[in-house]
C-alpha cells in the first residue's frame, strides 16, 4: 500500500504527464506545421469554454518579468524562479505542513505538478502552451485569460491549502474543548 507522500508524488508525476499531453495535444491539433496559432476554435460548451492555441511568453496573465530585470534573459529568470519557487514548496511540504494535514500536502503537490509542467515548456520552447479559453459571464473583463492545466493545478492546489488552513483551527478549537 502507498503511503501519502508516494500519493502525492503519484499525483504529481500524473499532473505533469497529463498537462504535457493536453500541450501537445493542443499544438498539434490546433497548431500549423510550425505550431504557430492557426486561429481555430474547438467549441466544448458553446462559446463558455473551447479550446484554442496560444502561448504566453510573459508571466501569470502574461506579466513580463524582463520589463523589471531587462538584463536577464526571461527563461533564465523563469527557471531560476521556479526553482526557488519548488525548493520553497518541497521546504513546505517536508517541514511546515503537518503529516496528518492531507488537503495541504495534496494541495503542494499540484502546485508542484503545475509549476513543473510550466517550466516543462519554458525550458522546451521558451513559453508556456495555453489552450483552455473560458467565458465566465460577467461585467469585469471580456474573457477569462487563455489557460492551461498546470495553471488549473496551481489553482486548486492554492485553494485546497486555503481550505485546510480555515478548517484546522476548526479541529485545535475542537480538540481543545
Amino acid at each position: 500500500m502507498l503511503n501519502k507522500t508516494s500519493t502525492h508524488t503519484f499525483i504529481l508525476i500524473v499532473g505533469v504527464i497529463l498537462d504535457q499531453w493536453t500541450k501537445f495535444w493542443a499544438v498539434g491539433r490546433l497548431g500549423d506545421a510550425n505550431g504557430n496559432p492557426t486561429g481555430e476554435k474547438i467549441e466544448v460548451i458553446g462559446s463558455l469554454w473551447r479550446h484554442r492555441l496560444a502561448y504566453n511568453e510573459g508571466a501569470a496573465f502574461s506579466m513580463k518579468p524582463q520589463d523589471l530585470i531587462p538584463a536577464l534573459h526571461p527563461t533564465a529568470f523563469y527557471a531560476i524562479f521556479s526553482l526557488i519557487a519548488i525548493s520553497a514548496l518541497i521546504y513546505f511540504y517536508k517541514k511546515a505542513v503537518e503529516p496528518d494535514d492531507t488537503l495541504s500536502r495534496l494541495g503542494v503537490a499540484l502546485i508542484l505538478s503545475g509549476a513543473l509542467g510550466n517550466l516543462a515548456d519554458r525550458m522546451r520552447i521558451h513559453k508556456v502552451v495555453d489552450f483552455i479559453d473560458w467565458d465566465f459571464p460577467d461585467f469585469i473583463m471580456v474573457r477569462w485569460p487563455t489557460f492551461n492545466l498546470a495553471d488549473s493545478w496551481v489553482c486548486i492546489g492554492v485553494a485546497l491549502i486555503f481550505v485546510a488552513s480555515w478548517i484546522a483551527p476548526k479541529k485545535i478549537e475542537k480538540t481543545n474543548e
